[in-house]
């Protein structure tokens, strides 16, 4: 037990002492994710810059009032390149990851222009604003699980795996693979920097409030004390708890910052286990397995038609991230599952920081 709690704290100084002043350009720093990576990069001691949309009112960002741990956020729209271009030269960071986007697949369908826009176009944007900024040694750049060629035999898909067009959100992903590595080998090829994709399956966690995702959905209808709709309950899908792939992104760019060789393009899965890939409906069993009997909600599963085309089963393979990475699981589903909850009973005194700091401790800590 002492050995364990010593390994934890040698791997929080180490952290610490890697992170402590690097200057970090965070983009879509006011997302769900982004609200999380920044906490977590604020705790390891980070300077921070962030380009983003201004948040909603209601988002992580507003309430734990996130604002304050950054030198300077910039609310913008990425499609500007002009403007990334100079706040990307006043912050003169050394590591850039890349997490802007239009994440909804729901929404892709509903504004598959302002989709491919967004994702595509921004991305290009910001691979053009880095070429002039030569302190940046790294670029993490975040698609999705959802770029894959689908294959009809139902596979756990690694980074061998060919990519393809499936819904426009994935799609447009698809699109930001082809072209992070073109530039990393037409642009960067002779300078020290390295572009590394990074493709996580389904993350949840306390803090999300999208629309139409099923874990907001099921908070919501539990604190509002309304019914809950399943859109596809039958899908199955890798769940990942938030804090799982973003320590991931964290590992991955500082083995790529200490690398001699920079000049190169990778792209890496973080996933679950493969118990824990399991159905929407499973999902919010676990919920209500683990939930208060006077918070139980009534849950009704959607037997109409999807006008959307979705996956049925998507499953990923991170062996890749495990082995070369030493990435490692903390939690299964049904300890995710609890952990949001928990999250849930403790930011109604609106705490937001605090809890979000604590959960981030205890992740740390967890063996």
């Amino acid at each position: 037990m002492e050995k364990a709690r010593l390994s934890m704290e040698n791997k929080m100084i180490n952290d610490k002492l890697f992170w402590k002043n690097k200057k970090v350009f965070l983009t879509g720093h006011t997302g769900f994710k982004g609200s999380w990576l920044s906490l977590m990069l604020h705790v390891f001691g980070a300077k921070l810059y962030g380009y983003s949309l201004k948040p909603k009112k209601n988002f992580l960002f507003q309430k734990a009032d996130l604002k304050k741990i950054f030198i300077k956020s910039t609310y913008a729209n990425i499609l500007n390149l002009s403007n990334l271009k100079n706040k990307i030269k006043e912050a003169n960071p050394e590591i850039v990851i890349h997490l802007a986007a239009q994440p909804l697949v729901v929404d892709s369908y509903k504004n598959p222009k302002e989709t491919f826009d967004t994702n595509i176009i921004g991305t290009l944007n910001l691979l053009e604003a880095i070429r002039v900024v030569k302190n940046i040694k790294t670029l993490i750049i975040v698609t999705t699980d959802k770029v894959y060629k689908i294959n009809n035999s139902n596979p756990f898909y690694n980074e061998k795996n060919s990519i393809g067009a499936s819904d426009p959100y994935g799609t447009s992903k698809a699109c930001v693979e082809l072209l992070s590595e073109s530039y990393q080998y037409s642009f960067f090829k002779k300078r020290n920097l390295s572009i590394s994709t990074v493709r996580s399956g389904n993350v949840i966690g306390g803090g999300d409030f999208s629309k139409n995702r099923i874990v907001p959905d099921y908070l919501h209808s539990m604190n509002a004390k309304k019914k809950l709709i399943l859109r596809n309950p039958t899908y199955i899908r890798p769940w990942l708890y938030v804090l799982e792939p973003l320590y991931g992104y964290l590992l991955l760019a500082r083995k790529k910052y200490i690398s001699k060789k920079r000049s190169s393009f990778d792209s890496w899965n973080f996933a679950p286990r493969e118990k824990d890939s399991i159905s929407v409906e499973n999902l919010i069993e676990l919920f209500q397995k683990q939930n208060q009997k006077n918070k139980r909600i009534k849950i009704i599963k959607n037997k109409t038609k999807q006008k959307q085309i979705e996956t049925k089963i998507l499953k990923l393979n991170a062996v890749k991230a495990k082995t070369f990475l030493k990435w490692k699981l903390k939690y299964n589903v049904e300890e995710t599952a609890a952990n949001i909850l928990k999250w849930n009973d403790l930011v109604k005194k609106n705490m937001y920081f605090g809890v979000c700091v604590n959960s981030i401790m205890d992740y740390i800590k967890k063996k």
